[in-house]
């Protein structure tokens, strides 16, 4: 037994040290920006072509791990959102959503465009390794292409019965933000799925709006969805439903699951969101989905049109709220962006704005678990 205690303690200094000596390979902090093109939505990085990529809303930014702007791709009229690096293709995929709310009108307004767009919410593919010039064109350019999502139409659209009476937009989506690659829910390892997140409307007169909704993909032959975006003939191409719908519950949060990111080490799933304004919740700004349990079907609180649902499990880690015994971290940061290396170590994006726009600050952090403080930023 000792001599097994000894060899775990050697492990966890050996693990130690190596997540240290990678953290000194890296900047401990990224600027990007600013920008007038809308504040950071996300970002994501390819470690071994030392590439970063960023989301601003209606513009995808590649720049080098010193902040060097290398291309930038322009024209969306769309709400580009979270992004994460595909490492089996080496593509970028992101959430883009065309909508006539608030979020959209707001876009638009933003762009001094007068069109009026069709609701329509897509996967994002950039080819980045054709990313060499600034304000390339995401239509013309051949540097984009995109697969329809229409699970995500039909609930934006629809009108369900809850209990309290008749509301637009099923579960509440407001269409789709966060995404990222992972194994299926409740698997270590194995084939990737792409899954995406819902946004969600934070509507106080409702209860059927409490879970995060997570979609996951097989992308493997998406090729043949995948078509260049026409912003005046929004295309239909995309799979007729994902390979699994899944519910979490955290209780109601504004405009959802903001950015998403898989941790390998931990096989967990952390979600950052714009914080909640019902009451009865805690209200946290970070969840971490617990991904070796598998989801479980059974009776979705509030949702009284769908007879059960797949429901993941949140870790019993960070801060627990004892009323409804929900699990969620008091961390400021991530709705912006997050990526997770390995070894505990993330980025995470700190926005700001100036007279010159908006930008991102990318700031480096080991994972440390407190209670109340899971991240620590790393010191050089």
């Amino acid at each position: 037994m000792k001599k097994s205690l000894s060899r775990m303690g050697c492990m966890a200094v050996l693990l130690f040290v190596a997540s240290l000596t990678f953290a000194q390979s890296l900047p401990h902090t990224i600027q990007c920006g600013p920008f007038r093109e809308g504040h950071i939505q996300g970002f994501t990085m390819d470690t071994r072509h030392q590439y970063v990529y960023y989301s601003f809303t209606t513009m995808l930014v590649k720049t080098d791990m010193q902040g060097n702007v290398i291309g930038t791709v322009t024209g969306l009229l769309g709400h580009l959102g979270c992004l994460d690096f595909n490492d089996t293709d080496g593509r970028v995929y992101g959430s883009l959503e065309y909508k006539n709310d608030e979020i959209g009108k707001g876009i638009m307004k933003m762009k001094r465009d007068s069109r009026q767009l069709s609701n329509a919410f897509y996967v994002a593919v950039f080819d980045v390794d054709k990313i060499n010039r600034v304000n390339m064109d995401a239509e013309k350019d051949k540097v984009m292409t995109t697969v329809y999502l229409p699970t995500v139409l039909n609930d934006y659209l629809a009108e369900v019965h809850t209990n309290e009476g008749a509301k637009l937009h099923r579960l509440g989506c407001s269409g789709i933000d966060g995404l990222a690659f992972g194994p299926k829910f409740g698997k270590a390892d194995g084939k990737q799925y792409l899954t995406v997140c819902y946004g969600i409307y934070g509507d106080e007169e409702r209860s059927d709006n409490d879970y995060q909704v997570l979609l996951q993909y097989d992308i493997r032959k998406w090729k043949r969805y995948e078509t260049t975006l026409s912003q005046d003939n929004m295309h239909r191409n995309g799979p007729k439903q994902p390979d699994g719908q899944y519910f979490v519950y955290t209780g109601n949060t504004t405009y959802g699951v903001q950015n998403l990111e898989y941790d390998a080490d931990r096989h967990s799933w952390f979600m950052a969101v714009y914080v909640g304004k019902k009451p009865r919740f805690p209200n946290y700004p970070m969840f971490e989905i617990d991904g070796l349990v598998k989801p479980k079907k059974q009776k979705l609180r509030g949702v009284p049109y769908i007879k059960k649902g797949k429901v993941l499990t949140l870790k019993e880690t960070g801060s627990k709220d004892k009323a409804i015994g929900i699990y969620g971290w008091n961390f400021p940061y991530g709705s912006t962006g997050m990526h997770a290396f390995g070894n505990g170590l993330f980025y995470f994006s700190e926005n700001f704005s100036s007279d010159a726009g908006q930008g991102s600050v990318l700031r480096l952090y080991q994972f440390i678990g407190n209670e109340e403080y899971p991240f620590k930023s790393v010191k050089k």
